[in-house]
């Protein structure tokens, strides 16, 4: 009888948990294979389907994702701001990035100013020397032998340019004991390029800033009042339109004597009038005045009155006029390489196409551009288009053509900058490179102005008929003197005459 009881709890238990296990085993086997199907479900559509989708995804909607990210930064990239672009920060995106440079030009912010992160750094024994130079400069200004401190402050610049103590120091010395404001506001600009938080500069600039600004829109009116005194001028002047002929040749002359054309002002209009070559010089040379002739003829002919933006065909078409006697394969098509001007390395050949995107863009949007004085324009364009450097060459001629195809469609003159001015033009170009381009606005004013002023004063009848206008070096005076003054081939003369409408 004792073993009975054992044996029948025994039975029930195992009845019990057999009924148990079937009921929960059926329970769990259910669930297990939904989770399952539900694994291999999201298995497939992260490893396969999401791939696809990504792949599917066009550049023109990547690009237009972009843009619209791009509202939340800054648009005047010429002065310092803290202007940092949006990229995605996943190891996978950088992956993807590092085996498609066209998608990293969608993600990367493009500058207008040098990388200062690659600047080449100043060895400790010249940061050491130009501290000591300021130091010395500093006790000279106490001794108020401020001609000799200046000279210090030069050297010590000369030795670390970027150096912001130095920058602030020199730009205070400039305002307060030269009273040279511009200068000192370009100063401390430089400073805060190089260390935007220096506080000091921030304090200065923003200060001075005002000021300038009050001083550059005074020129502008300057200038203004002289287009409105030209355009009082009549057009059936005869002098003046010799002056606008004069223009002509000498815009060629020296937009090719810049980039190192030799031939002189008097060989430049033969070439341009008889279509003949010159013996003994030259051939490429005489190709440039020739190609440099076209490109004026098709900017003043068919871009300066047409309605509408300005295109990228035609830049291409100017570009392909400028070059095309010299390198016809060349003449028209984007550079496919990196080149180098100096030092300065313009954007790589892979993002020239976006650029030029982006510069259009900007050149055409009222938006941007309506607060901007037609000089202040046509220089920030010709910046622009210089930093971008789309071509293998011929950038610069088509840059001033762009310039002043700006110009004279704000009813402006086309302006000549000289070849004697080449080393100043350049180094406002430098200066626009690192982070100011407020001189190289100023330069294209002060030939503005020139230009303007020459034209009215070419024009009064009370000068000799010998006179020409004297926008060219001096060795050039007497080539300018005894250009001839017959009346032969008149009419394809006036055909190439810069009229001002």
């Amino acid at each position: 009888m004792p073993l009975v009881y054992p044996i029948i709890i025994r039975h029930g238990f195992r009845r019990l948990v057999e009924r148990c296990y079937s009921i929960d085993f059926r329970q769990s086997l259910t669930t297990l294979c939904l989770f399952f199907l539900l694994s291999l479900f999201t298995s497939i559509i992260i490893n396969v389907l999401l791939p696809i989708l990504l792949i599917k995804i066009s550049p023109t909607t990547l690009q237009s994702t972009s843009s619209s990210l791009s509202l939340f930064t800054s648009s005047h990239i010429f002065f310092p701001a803290g202007v940092t672009s949006l990229q995605c920060t996943s190891q996978k995106t950088h992956e993807l990035q590092a085996h498609n440079p066209q998608q990293e030009s969608f993600n990367k912010e493009r500058k207008y100013t040098k990388d200062q992160a690659k600047q080449k750094n100043v060895s400790s024994d010249l940061r050491q020397e130009a501290e000591t130079a300021l130091h010395l400069a500093l006790r000279l200004i106490t001794e108020n032998k401020f001609e000799k401190a200046r000279k210090v402050f030069d050297h010590a610049l000369t030795l670390d340019p970027y150096n912001s103590e130095i920058l602030v120091e020199y730009g205070q010395f400039l305002e307060y004991h030269h009273k040279d404001l511009i200068h000192a506001d370009s100063l401390y600009t430089r400073a805060l390029v190089k260390q935007p938080t220096n506080p000091r500069a921030l304090e200065l600039k923003k200060r001075t800033l005002p000021l300038v600004e009050e001083i550059d829109q005074k020129h502008f009116t300057l200038v203004d009042n002289l287009l409105q005194e030209l355009y009082r001028i009549p057009d059936t002047n005869p002098y003046l339109r010799r002056a606008k002929r004069d223009a002509y040749y000498l815009h060629i002359y020296h937009s090719n004597a810049i980039e190192g054309n030799t031939l002189n002002l008097r060989e430049t209009r033969h070439i341009v009038e008889t279509r003949m070559a010159i013996g003994g010089k030259s051939l490429i040379e005489q190709q440039e005045v020739l190609g440099l002739d076209l490109a004026l003829q098709y900017v003043n002919c068919t871009l300066v009155n047409r309605l509408g933006s300005i295109k990228l065909e035609d830049i291409f078409e100017i570009h392909r006029r400028v070059l095309g006697f010299v390198d016809p394969v060349q003449a028209g098509q984007l550079r496919q390489h990196q080149v180098y001007v100096g030092s300065f390395i313009p954007p790589a050949a892979h993002e020239v196409a976006a650029y030029l995107d982006d510069f259009l863009i900007w050149l055409n949007s009222l938006e941007d551009t309506r607060d901007l004085h037609a000089i202040e324009l046509a220089a920030l364009a010709h910046y622009k288009f210089v930093y971008i450097h789309p071509f293998i060459d011929g950038n610069g001629r088509t840059g001033r053509l762009l310039m002043n195809l700006i110009l004279m469609r704000s009813g402006f003159p086309p302006v000549i900058i000289k070849k004697s001015e080449r080393l100043i033009y350049y180094s406002h170009l430098d200066q626009a490179n690192d982070g100011d381009v407020r001189p190289l606005i100023r330069f294209i004013a002060k030939c503005t102005e020139r230009t303007l002023s020459e034209f009215i004063h070419q024009s009064q009848p009370t000068r000799s008929t010998g006179q020409e206008l004297s926008l060219t070096d001096d060795d050039d005076n007497d080539d300018e003197r005894n250009i001839d003054d017959d009346d032969d081939g008149m009419s394809l003369i006036d055909e190439r005459v810069i009229m001002v409408e």
